[in-house]
């Protein structure tokens, strides 16, 4: 199997799987319990929560530990609205994730406020435009770092810090950003961060929140776990997991990115020579090293996917999450494709395993499925 669909889950790195079992091989696990066994699983969380925040560049009390990236948002979009009931008032753009959109269309449901920025041509909102969408009741801002289905980085430090001239908190879903470009949080304007991590070579049923100090959100779950701002019984091997991932991303970062871009690349070239009609969407924008979304003319998404998957290559039409084909990227809609352009375009995100053998298998099976498919059209 040649594996292409690594924006919707990674495969657990065995650095992770090794230090999970041994932890688990130690006998029960709860940090809150007082004796020997509780105080051995509560530094190790100690432990993994100062691997994550070596490679995010905060303090580890910062981190609170979740059980994915949609509680992260969830606790971060909720816990600013009730910071104060007079500011009701989120801003936001057109290609967040579901699991922060989801939420939003709950909460206008419920009385809140939503402003959704628009994006370019290659997905990009501009800070202006976001800035010019504060209001006295604005609460939050949330804004992702780099798109999940196209790769494209936002400018998400001049948000940030046109937020903070507003005073209005700051969040980003950093969800397919974290491990594949730096993150220094000391030195940024970032107030939020959430993060996930199956995205990174850990386990799924892990993720996190960055607050930064001084920022203190109601809390949604209640229990005296994490400071009483997640309650809950911690997911101790999930988070020596995410530990061990989270120290393996910063090791490889700088080469993984460079050997995944000229993966990348290649790809697109491939594609683009075999198949002239094809296009990039997004191309032109800075996107992380392993994404590209390619569009296939006006061809169907789903019957290219359906014979590559019977090759054994694994891509996606876009989110896992609403990847079901039947209905149009509200990602690659707001970025001005129409919905047949849409519904023709194809996720491939590489990861840490993929080798340029897997892409020249891709570029020798590809062209011969997209043109089956332009000929079935016909």
């Amino acid at each position: 199997m040649i594996y292409l669909d690594n924006n919707a889950t990674t495969a657990v790195a065995p650095e992770a799987i090794e230090a999970m079992a041994a932890c688990m091989r130690g006998g029960p696990t709860n940090p809150s319990s007082k004796h020997q066994a509780g105080e051995c699983s509560k530094s190790a969380v100690m432990a993994a929560r100062g691997d994550l925040a070596k490679l995010l560049g905060c303090a580890p009390p910062e981190l609170v530990f979740t059980s994915c990236g949609t509680e992260a948002n969830h606790l971060a979009i909720l816990g600013a609205l009730a910071l104060d009931p007079a500011k009701q008032h989120i801003v936001t753009t057109a290609v967040e994730h579901p699991s922060c959109l989801e939420l939003l269309a709950h909460l206008e449901s419920k009385g809140a406020r939503v402003t959704y920025v628009p994006v370019d041509a290659v997905g990009h909102p501009d800070p202006e435009k976001v800035a010019a969408s504060l209001a006295p009741d604005t609460a939050l801002v949330s804004v992702m770092w780099a798109n999940n289905e196209t790769g494209v980085i936002f400018p998400i430090e001049a948000i940030a810090r046109l937020a903070r001239e507003r005073g209005v908190l700051f969040h980003t879903d950093a969800v397919q950003a974290v491990g594949k470009i730096e993150i220094n949080l000391k030195t940024s304007q970032i107030d939020l961060l959430s993060l996930t991590g199956h995205k990174l070579h850990a386990p799924t049923g892990i993720g996190a929140l960055f607050m930064r100090k001084g920022v203190k959100l109601p809390a949604q779950i209640f229990g005296h776990q994490e400071r009483a701002r997640r309650g809950g019984t911690e997911n101790v091997p999930g988070i020596i997991g995410l530990g061990a991932a989270a120290a393996l991303a910063q090791k490889e970062m700088g080469a993984k990115n460079a050997h995944l871009a000229g993966l990348r690349d290649k790809l697109e070239a491939g594609v683009l020579e075999r198949l002239p009609f094809a296009s990039i969407n997004g191309q032109g924008a800075e996107r992380v090293a392993n994404t590209t979304n390619i569009r296939f003319g006006d061809l169907e998404a789903e019957l290219i996917l359906e014979r590559l998957d019977r090759a054994g290559i694994c891509a996606s039409a876009g989110a896992a999450c609403t990847s079901s084909g039947t209905e149009p990227s509200h990602v690659l809609l707001a970025m001005g494709l129409d919905a047949r352009g849409a519904l023709s375009s194809i996720r491939f995100s590489l990861g840490r395993e993929t080798t340029a053998a897997e892409i020249d298998a891709v570029l020798d099976v590809l062209p011969g499925i997209v043109n089956e498919a332009a000929a079935i059209a016909a």
